[in-house]
């Protein structure tokens, strides 16, 4: 099922280049986590950020209004964390993660979402 997902997701996305393809495409987990870790001050933070929020998000939306609750894996906490904690927080996942970095980068980000909100079944 998870495969599907992220197949879908993928292949909607047209493996989700931003309007600047030369500058953000996602080949793999470490392309999305290099745009997630765009530092304030560089001139590109922006649309990096922007890129990876939308990145994000999307996938996430997509995942919710695809699989049936009684078939989710990743599920929303309580509060819900703000787009920024999870970018941060999935960006030092992968890091300390570099077995998945050149994993496609749904998967890996999907992997990261399950450990951490799991659904309790």
């Amino acid at each position: 099922m998870r495969r599907l997902i992220v197949a879908a997701v993928l292949m909607t996305s047209g493996m989700a280049v931003a309007a600047d393809s030369s500058t953000f495409e996602l080949r793999d987990a470490g392309d999305l986590v290099r745009a997630c870790s765009v530092p304030p001050k560089h001139a590109l933070y922006k649309n990096a950020i922007g890129f990876c929020h939308g990145v994000l998000t999307g996938a996430y939306r997509y995942y919710q209004a695809t699989v049936t609750a009684e078939n989710r894996f990743v599920c929303t906490p309580n509060p819900v964390p703000t787009r920024a904690k999870v970018m941060d927080n999935f960006v030092a996942w992968a890091k300390s993660h570099p077995q998945h970095m050149k994993e496609p980068p749904i998967d890996t980000l999907f992997m990261y979402l399950e450990e951490t909100y799991p659904c309790g079944k």
